[in-house]
């Protein structure tokens, strides 16, 4: 009897560690590109090749897209606090209110109209509590992952919350480590020879600065590989704590301002490229990099094959040509239609890959569309944590069918966008106050300021270029009163008319 219970004894480490290994949670690394086009990469998301694959060399995104799934329509929003606010909190754009990009407190960044009053919008982005005017609260499901288990490391851009407020840091989201997040949504400059926009004094020059790198000032280190070099401490750190790991790899890469990534740029002039075009292709190659040197740290240290990847843009490549700095056009987003800031695809489709070992079939590509806000309630999914209570409702809806290739949960689903608002400084196609639907082939924008509503197919016009709404009245008005009833059931914010004072009409009260 007494040897029996203590062989049972003895052999309860062993059944508990085998217990505990079945049980054992994923890492997660979200990789998410900051105003990446759907073409600034060799990876083409299309049915065929572009020129623009041909000019850039992502090899590093073609390793992932060969272990795992390819998303050929996966949208956000046009604009980036408005897609990093969906993702945080899983709410779409209309609800949380955060319509354009935040910075300073209590101050918006709209640009003027001559006939438009804009909507007093969450100009100070989303917080974890109340308390802050023009903010929407919301439990993040970062905070989830932390109270589940995870270990969870924030790097790079976070652009959640205005200067001063809650959603200024990563920390009140539940991130348990931030490496330079903070209020700015770009940053002054990547070389570290200019100390990442601080002085000789260290004070910084600008609200973009990028805190926290100063180990790197005056090294030659690219902000990217500084950002990346954080990171894979942070990862060794992660590994020592011996839990299941978050990494939100959130570059600055590849916003604006266009400095160069000697690393890669002479290579690119070697192709017969303007000194502006071969510094963009050096930013995404430097990006790549990124995704690379975490790959490969994940198969050093044993973790890849229990290590989900999911790589994402936040919005469309900046593609308008007349930005607040100055900067000619350098990139384009054919055969999409504009770029950031726009409702047309070339604003909102992104790129995106994720790689999740023996869940995914390696070397797929899924054509269904997806929206941004759906990675909250995907994650949660991934992680095993099914129960949960948040104070937001949830838009978003989990796309682990499309990855498991059990189901279709874009099937009979409409995706929307609002953007009440004006991009300041910025001009071009489809750059202007709207709201969006997409169901099914069918996309329909219509215009505040004029009234006016585009019908495209998208499968058949993938660029754009033939407005339908006059054939298919029949349409227009289906999607129009899909439209108008989904901003009012999520109390959506429009703009008014100077003229009249008088709100804008609803899409669906516009023939």
């Amino acid at each position: 009897m007494k040897k029996t219970l203590l062989f049972s004894l003895a052999m309860l480490p062993l059944v508990n560690g085998m217990a505990q290994g079945q049980e054992k949670k994923p890492n997660i690394i979200l990789f998410l590109v900051d105003d990446m086009g759907w073409q600034d990469t060799s990876l083409p998301f299309w049915n065929q090749k572009t020129m623009y694959n041909e000019r850039y060399e992502t090899p590093n995104m073609e390793r992932l897209a060969r272990q795992g799934m390819m998303f050929t329509q996966a949208y956000a929003s046009s604009i980036s606090s408005p897609t990093r606010c969906s993702l945080m909190t899983g709410c779409n754009a209309a609800r949380h209110r955060v319509t354009n990009w935040t910075l300073e407190k209590n101050k918006s960044t709209d640009g003027e109209t001559d006939v438009l009053n804009l909507p007093d919008w969450n100009v100070n982005g989303i917080a974890q509590v109340s308390g802050t005017d023009h903010t929407f609260v919301g439990t993040s499901f970062v905070e989830l992952l932390r109270e589940n288990g995870y270990h969870t490391i924030h790097c790079g851009k976070a652009h959640w919350g205005a200067i001063d407020t809650p959603g200024e840091n990563p920390c009140h989201f539940g991130f348990e480590t931030n490496i330079c997040g903070h209020a700015a949504g770009g940053l002054a400059t990547y070389l570290s020879e200019q100390n990442y926009g601080h002085d000789e004094n260290g004070n910084p020059t600008s609200l973009m600065a990028i805190p926290g790198l100063e180990h790197y000032w005056q090294t030659g280190t690219f902000a990217t590989e500084a950002l990346t070099q954080e990171a894979l401490k942070a990862l060794d750190k992660a590994k020592a704590y011996n839990q299941p790991f978050y990494l939100y790899m959130s570059h600055y890469a590849i916003h604006i301002p266009i400095d160069k990534d000697m690393r890669f740029f002479e290579k690119y002039k070697q192709k017969g490229l303007s000194d502006k075009e071969a510094a963009y292709a050096s930013l995404i190659e430097g990006m790549d990099k990124s995704l690379g040197d975490i790959m490969d740290w994940l198969e050093k240290n044993g973790e890849a094959d229990n290590t989900i990847i999911l790589f994402m843009g936040d919005n469309g490549g900046y593609a308008s040509g007349s930005g607040w700095r100055d900067e000619p056009l350098f990139t384009q987003n054919y055969p999409l239609t504009a770029g950031k800031g726009s409702a047309y695809e070339g604003g909102i489709r992104e790129p995106m890959i994720v790689a999740w070992p023996h869940v995914v079939k390696p070397g797929t590509r899924c054509d269904k569309y997806l929206m941004i806000e759906d990675y909250y309630p995907t994650i949660l999914e991934m992680a095993g944590i099914k129960d949960y209570h948040t104070p937001q409702p949830i838009d978003g809806i989990s796309f682990v069918p499309l990855l498991k290739q059990t189901g279709d949960p874009s099937d009979g689903r409409s995706l929307y966008w609002n953007f009440p608002n004006i991009w300041a400084g910025e001009h071009g196609p489809g750059i202007a106050a709207t709201c969006t639907i997409r169901q099914g082939d069918w996309k329909l924008i219509y215009f505040y300021e004029t009234g006016k509503k585009e019908l495209y197919n998208i499968p058949d016009d993938i660029s754009e270029k033939h407005d339908v709404a006059a054939s298919h009245p029949d349409i227009v008005k289906q999607l129009s009163a899909d439209l108008g009833a989904y901003l009012r059931s999520v109390d959506a914010q429009r703009p008014a008319f100077k003229s009249t004072g008088k709100l804008v009409p609803w899409p669906d009260e516009v023939e």
